[in-house]
């Protein structure tokens, strides 16, 4: 299980290394025009909907994101089959083909269903995808149907998949979502402890895309609170209304960027240069604009007890800021923006002291994530992997491509060939190699291409540790398999 949800946490990478510069363009272009988000100002509204065609869109991004990072030949028809399986759900359980289905009013149907498209379906999405792929993707079909055999059958079985899936978030979705409404409504009674637990779970819940049907109790009209709304209104208690949003700004402004910090102080040394232009371009995401996704998928499947730490942090910040009366608001997230927008409104109470907080939070973030990493070697960005010069042990032809097809020839000869291999995959420094005999492989030959070591992990499962130019060697052998 560890693996598999580190395997996820390496996948979801790719997309979330696009979140920052969207993130950051939203920031900018929310500092133009704060009250009008665009429609005062033209370049305001060009950098607003060119960061919120990618934002609004992170369920799409991860459901390819995972299809291919999670398949076995990280192939292209995987990643349309993850778009395939969120097409599916996402239409078949919106809240106008609900209402077609069940006979009713539009304005009847669970508001549930008016936020199915979020970040756990994409994530089931691409999951299922992936699956499909790995079981569907070289089966041969009668001669009738030949066309939609292999890499063809693979969106069709995920679209049949998927139908299953919707069936059971049918009844399931609903009932999950009314009871942390529910759930919500029974801690808002608790005060400052009430305050921390929200944001406990609204951290925790942040995965599965939950974290909106608990936010509309806290910060919209639903129960009566209407934190935010009420806020910018500059109406309620001083002291009091903003106590659901003033915790968020010393975590998003000051701990999470700390936290970037000691993951970026961690990471192994060949990989700092990636690590460091991800956690500076995500922290700054975090601080700036209080957008947070960027930082936190980057560790909360490869280390979850990690991301556990962080939600108890985040519930304590929102529980000590409530508890000293502390308040400040926010628009679009807890981020300097936002916060020097909100201490122009006469009911934010001491806003200056969440900076001290922050300041207090950013040192905890940063020293209790630095030594749980290294207490508990948490595979974070830059650590999940071993990493290993690519120059090591192997000679370096002037020709790349002929250097890396002759490495590939021979590792592939030494592991036994069509006749032996089932499947190559390939992480940061290692060929991921099935194979049908693990007698059938000649260790002493790999070995001799002066590869930097070999790690048998199964009666079928072997990896063959190649350096960081690993992929150009896995294209080459894969090349091989497909000629």
């Amino acid at each position: 299980m560890k693996k598999y949800l580190q395997r996820m946490g390496k996948s979801l990478m790719l997309p979330v290394a696009v979140l920052p510069a969207a993130a950051i363009l939203m920031g900018i272009g929310y500092w133009i025009d704060p009250t009008g988000w665009g429609s005062g100002n033209v370049a305001a509204a060009f950098l607003i909907s060119a960061g919120k065609s990618i934002i609004d869109n992170i369920p799409i991004l991860f459901a390819v994101g995972l299809a291919l990072g999670m398949s076995k030949e990280k192939d292209g028809s995987a990643a349309l089959s993850g778009l395939v399986a969120y097409l599916v759900v996402t239409t078949l359980l919106s809240t106008d083909t609900v209402a077609m289905l069940k006979s009713i009013d539009p304005k009847a149907v669970s508001p549930a269903f008016a936020k199915i498209g979020n970040a756990f379906i994409g994530i089931i999405s691409g999951l299922v995808a992936a699956n499909m792929y790995n079981r569907f993707s070289k089966v041969q079909l009668p001669d009738a149907l030949a066309f939609f055999s292999g890499k063809r059958l693979v969106p069709i079985m995920t679209a049949v998949s998927m139908l299953v899936v919707s069936v059971i978030l049918f009844f399931v979705w609903p009932v999950v979502f009314t009871g942390l409404v529910s759930f919500g409504e029974a801690i808002s009674k608790l005060g400052a402890a009430g305050a921390g637990l929200y944001g406990f779970f609204n951290r925790l819940l942040i995965p599965t895309g939950l974290h909106h049907a608990l936010n509309s109790v806290f910060w919209f009209d639903v129960a009566g609170i209407d934190d935010i709304g009420k806020f910018w209104a500059n109406k309620g208690t001083k002291g009091v209304t903003g106590m659901y949003q003033a915790g968020f700004f010393p975590v998003m402004m000051f701990g999470l960027p700390a936290a970037a910090l000691a993951m970026y102080h961690t990471a192994k040394t060949k990989q700092k240069k990636q690590v460091a232009a991800l956690m500076m371009a995500a922290g700054f995401a975090a601080f700036f604009t209080g957008v947070t996704e960027p930082l936190e998928f980057a560790f909360m499947f490869a280390a979850p007890a990690l991301y556990f730490v962080h939600a108890i942090l985040t519930g304590l910040s929102l529980m000590i800021a409530a508890l000293f009366h502390w308040t400040a608001g926010f628009g679009f997230s807890a981020g300097l923006v936002d916060f020097l927008l909100s201490l122009k409104i006469p009911i934010a109470n001491q806003p200056y002291m969440l900076i001290v907080q922050g300041l207090v939070f950013a040192v905890i973030y940063y020293f209790l994530f630095r030594f749980i990493i290294v207490k508990f070697n948490l595979a974070t960005p830059g650590r999940g992997e071993e990493i290993v010069d690519d120059n090591e042990g192997v000679s370096t032809p002037t020709d790349k491509n002929n250097k890396f097809t002759v490495l590939a020839t021979k590792i592939y000869e030494g592991l036994g060939g069509d006749a032996n291999v089932t499947s190559v995959d390939n992480c940061t420094t290692r060929l991921r190699v099935e194979v049908k005999d693990m007698n059938a492989v000649d260790q002493n030959k790999i070995k001799a291409t002066g590869v930097p070591g070999i790690n048998i992990v199964g009666p079928h499962s072997i990896q063959v540790i190649v350096g960081t130019s690993v992929q150009f060697v896995a294209d080459e052998v894969n090349r091989m398999r497909k000629g």
